[in-house]
């Protein structure tokens, strides 16, 4: 029928839709995903994908293991290739520097009257270590790296500075910024681009460590803001102003936004919502579906307090390792963790979250990159797929028939058409996927023997049928993820079937899909995750400008 492809239409729901079926007839699964293309529910930022860089020391120890070695910020190897190529990848990396530790670091510019010392391992001290110092001559190193890499930096300020500890453990007082305000005068001074400047870490709500109340903490946000307007007064790219950085609290979140809507930039919250890092139990947790879905209503409460008030400020999650203290080996840094990470990206840009920043780059058991040698672990290679594949507009989806199918899409990214992302959770099913398109949207072809375009728009809610009898020039991209030798606790990722590994050079290896014809369904494996990118769908989310 037509020029080359046959279409069936089958009136449903005014949504998209997706047919789950499995290719095992022993091990079956049925199911819909449903996909409202006609107007975005969220958007992200282009430099959606951000990595924390943190300040522990080597002394850093959790559960008798010492996870961080030389990954702090004070003694990270910045001269490292494939470092450097790791994060150029992106094009750019959004990192944040910060920690638990930020909130006693002290920056040696000329104000400061104390000695410029390394952190030291005190158990009696706040946070496990003494105060730490940050010499310029070592920011000077890493605003020379992260010029070379293009990244995008959010430093967090030390927001304890002035205050005092009260005996119920908060701390009382104003934040003393001198030391704060002739640092980002150093920065200016020295033409280092901040993307944006933070105040604290985790010292909102009940806090860690200590608390500030978020009618005190709105008082250092405003004169957080009003230095970086008379130190930026000349400088044409003003940072953004960002904080909390801590845990959701409804109660203290609703007032600190309500008392910054002239202040805030960026409201940021933290999740780790797998517990700690030392429960045996975590790949359990990463595969169960009531567990991922848990921490959407942290997500969907920080979105309600913004979208119903005056403030301008956009939700970032601004530190993410999912399990605390320093994560776990073979778990957090293994392919099993980009389950609970992709899925995390998904549900957070569902609720119009703009930047995710993950728990770490490098440091910990939690790294994108390994801490010693900086080899990509496996939520790397997911990472930089999501940063290549997933747009900005975010389309609505939900999955009904079986609860081990996560999926998510947005529009494609500096491309035509729309990319899916399924994570199958199931550790024996495989699924195929028949492709639904609701409402307007339209299936485009090129003829490679013809100039002319061909579009069939569809105006209700359909089921597409592309039969084996097509000539086969309707094309998608699919890039599968495995671990390999079905491991899932191996460090080791397979895209289509083969490992991806950086060269002798420190290359990072190329991201090449299949190109599968649109007549087959998407074959999801037993414990896999698949990007499909359909440059030849469009809807109409998808023609809306961000």
């Amino acid at each position: 029928m037509g020029f080359c492809f046959w279409v069936c239409f089958i009136c449903l729901l005014n949504f998209y839709s997706l047919s789950f079926v499995s290719s095992q007839a022993d091990a079956s699964a049925e199911g819909t995903v449903f996909i409202d293309g006609k107007a975005p529910i969220g958007r992200i930022d282009d430099d959606f994908i951000c990595a924390t860089l943190d300040w522990w020391p080597p002394e850093k120890c959790d559960y008798g293991t010492c996870s961080w070695g030389l990954a702090g910020l004070l003694n990270l190897d910045l001269n490292k290739n494939l470092f450097l190529n790791a994060v150029k990848a992106f094009s750019p990396l959004k990192i944040r520097l910060g920690g638990t530790l930020q909130d006693k670091v002290i920056y040696d510019t000329d104000d400061n009257q104390l000695p410029c010392t390394s952190f030291v391992k005190n158990t009696s001290e706040m946070f496990g270590f003494t105060q730490g110092c940050l010499p310029m001559n070592r920011w000077d190193d890493l605003n020379s790296f992260f010029q070379k890499a293009g990244a995008r930096v959010i430093f967090g300020l030390n927001a304890l500075a002035g205050r005092t500890i009260a005996p119920d453990g908060s701390a009382v007082g104003a934040w003393n910024y001198t030391n704060a305000e002739s640092f980002m005068q150093y920065t200016v001074d020295k033409n280092y681009t901040i993307h944006g400047w933070e105040l604290g870490n985790e010292l909102c709500g009940s806090g860690v460590g200590t608390r500030v109340s978020a009618d005190q903490y709105a008082a250092d946000t405003a004169a957080l803001q009003s230095i970086v307007q008379k130190i930026y007064q000349n400088v044409d790219l003003k940072p953004l102003i960002i904080t909390p950085g801590g845990f959701y609290d409804l109660d203290w979140f609703t007032e600190y936004i309500d008392k910054t809507t002239k202040s805030l930039d960026v409201v940021t919250h933290h999740i780790y919502n797998l517990g700690p890092g030392v429960d045996d139990h975590l790949v359990e947790k990463i595969l169960d579906p009531s567990i991922l879905e848990g921490v959407s209503g942290t997500f969907s409460g920080l979105h309600n307090i913004i979208k119903n008030s005056t403030t301008s400020a956009a939700a970032w999650v601004g530190e993410a390792g999912g399990a605390y203290n320093s994560g776990h080996n073979l778990v957090t840094n293994a392919f099993v963790f980009s389950f609970w990470y992709l899925d995390q990206l998904g549900m957070a840009s569902k609720y119009d979250t703009k930047t995710y920043c993950r728990q770490s780059l490098v440091g910990g058991n939690y790294g994108l990159l390994n801490t010693t040698n900086f080899e990509p672990n496996p939520d790397y290679y997911s990472a930089l797929l999501w940063h290549r594949l997933m747009g900005r507009n975010v389309l609505s989806t939900s999955f009904t028939g079986t609860d081990k199918i996560r999926s998510y899409t947005h529009c494609a990214k500096q491309s035509k058409g729309i990319t899916l992302l399924l994570i199958n959770l199931n550790n024996s099913t495989t699924v195929r996927a028949k492709l639904a398109f609701n409402s307007t949207m339209s299936l485009q072809h090129k003829h490679r023997s013809r100039i002319s375009h061909h579009k069939h728009k569809i105006h209700k809610t359909t089921i597409i049928k592309l039969p084996q009898g097509i000539d086969g020039k309707i094309r998608r991209e699919e890039y599968h993820l495995t671990a390999k030798g079905g491991n899932l606790q191996s460090q080791s990722i397979l895209l289509n079937g083969n490992i991806l590994s950086v060269n002798s050079s420190g290359f990072i290896p190329h991201l090449e899909p299949l190109h599968v014809k649109s007549a087959k369904p998407i074959m999801v494996a037993p414990l896999s995750i698949v990007f499909t990118h359909m440059p030849d769908v469009t809807v109409p989310a998808c023609k809306v400008q961000p």
